[in-house]
């Protein structure tokens, strides 16, 4: 990777970790669902005047946006506004990965591979350290419980990405930009029904500065400028070489928010911390780890024949 695409990445890993900081700023403004309704109006709105409409039929843009879109954003905003601390948040949302894996499995038919089951056995463990941890920054349940509910949505996502491009659409920043629309009515009407309109309308006449940095961060920032740069990583080198790249945003996340969220983050919860890493490196090196291990293996066998 050239150093310039080097310094996009880094500036992808930091917008992204950065994101939860936002996030945490933004749901003491604003509902979190009305919250996430906004932030698609103005992802919808803006990028509508930049990026074409992808040639996808509606019925895909529509699923992804009730999966990725809505299903992750509402529950991950949610999550945050209910005592999910932004830093663990940013690492428990990783498990993705995982739920992507089985949700790849069950419904696209790809097979799992043995460092991918060890790798979702090694996080579980970790995940459930982290949830059942002494605390030093308050985390609620339901909070906890949300989060890993988005991780679940955005693996479901992920699987619906894969249909769109075994459909042989392609899935970049048009996607994200178009659905923006479908994502929107499911946006504002649980929030009418969940948040009530006494909340919508008060933070709409409590609109100020803040509540501007905190859409535009969530829209231009993580949204469309995000996706675009990984787009261009996507597109310039292989998957295996820029999947990995996210591993860094909890990192970002989990230090942002202890040094301006002032989090503090217990043993117990750095302990879970560090094995839902190494189950998410597992993940993403343990098959070229067993598959160098094989060749090895294999170039032993032949140099001990041709001794012999």
């Amino acid at each position: 990777m050239s150093l310039k695409d080097t310094l996009l990445a880094l500036i992808i890993v930091s917008i992204w970790g950065f994101n939860f900081i936002i996030i945490a700023w933004g749901v003491e403004q604003m509902p979190p669902i009305w919250m996430g309704a906004l932030r698609f109006v103005f992802v919808a709105i803006i990028g509508c005047c930049f990026i074409k409409r992808p040639n996808i039929p509606w019925q895909y843009m529509a699923l992804y946006a009730i999966t990725l879109c809505f299903g992750q954003f509402a529950l991950l905003f949610s999550a945050i506004a209910y005592g999910m601390p932004a830093g663990i948040a940013s690492l428990v949302l990783q498990s993705q990965a995982l739920f992507t894996i089985i949700f790849s499995v069950l419904f696209i038919k790809e097979v799992i591979k043995p460092s991918q089951l060890v790798a979702m056995v090694v996080a579980g463990v970790g995940l459930f350290v982290i949830g059942s941890s002494e605390q030093k920054t308050e985390m609620t349940f339901i909070g906890f419980a949300l989060t890993i509910a988005a991780a679940i949505a955005w693996g479901t996502g992920n699987v619906v990405n894969r249909m769109i491009n075994q459909k042989g659409y392609r899935a970049d920043i048009g996607l994200v930009v178009w659905s923006a629309w479908f994502a929107i009515i499911p946006f504002a009407v649980t929030s009418y029904f969940v948040e009530g309109p006494e909340a919508i309308m008060a933070s709409l006449t409590n609109f100020n500065m803040m509540s501007v940095i905190v859409l535009l961060y969530l829209a231009l920032g993580a949204s469309m400028l995000g996706y675009s740069l990984w787009s261009y990583l996507l597109a310039h080198y292989p998957a295996g070489q820029v999947a990995p790249l996210t591993l860094a945003v909890p990192v970002v996340g989990l230090v942002s928010a202890m040094l301006i969220l002032d989090e503090q983050i217990s043993t117990d919860q750095w302990l879970g911390i560090g094995i839902v890493m190494f189950g998410l490196i597992i993940n993403v090196k343990g098959e070229a780890v067993l598959n160098r291990m094989k060749q090895r293996r294999n170039l032993a066998k032949v140099n001990s024949s041709i001794e012999n």
